[in-house]
């Protein structure tokens, strides 16, 4: 499941969940841009072994269709904290840590020259 906003916040405690914690996914607010580095997933490398979709505390990685020409797994940048825990459980090394800024900057010159992906 990938994450999504949702419109219910709780406001008292009797509206907090009775277990120690929402589902995951349970997003309430996009990342404000503090986050200064970003996981990327190396689809070469990937396995499919899902450990970084177990251990993701925010639960922003999602299964991603293969046949797409891209990797087994993806990654909800919208809710990306950018912790890290995902790069430091891939024992694969499909995931690799990089400047939040460079990131931007490569997506901005893919999208003027017409490349998505």
């Amino acid at each position: 499941m990938k994450p999504y906003l949702r419109d219910f916040i709780p406001r008292t405690l009797s509206e907090l969940p009775e277990d120690t914690s929402y589902e995951a996914g349970y997003l309430v607010t996009k990342n404000a841009g503090w986050r200064s580095i970003r996981p990327v997933i190396n689809p070469e490398k990937c396995v499919g072994c899902l450990q970084c979709y177990l251990y993701c505390p925010d639960g922003v990685i999602y299964k991603w269709n293969e046949d797409a020409g891209r990797g087994k797994v993806a990654v909800d940048y919208d809710f990306c904290k950018g912790c890290g825990i995902c790069r430091r459980i891939c024992k694969t090394g499909a995931i690799s840590m990089v400047d939040e800024k460079q990131a931007l900057a490569q997506e901005a010159s893919q999208e003027r020259s017409g490349q998505h992906g």
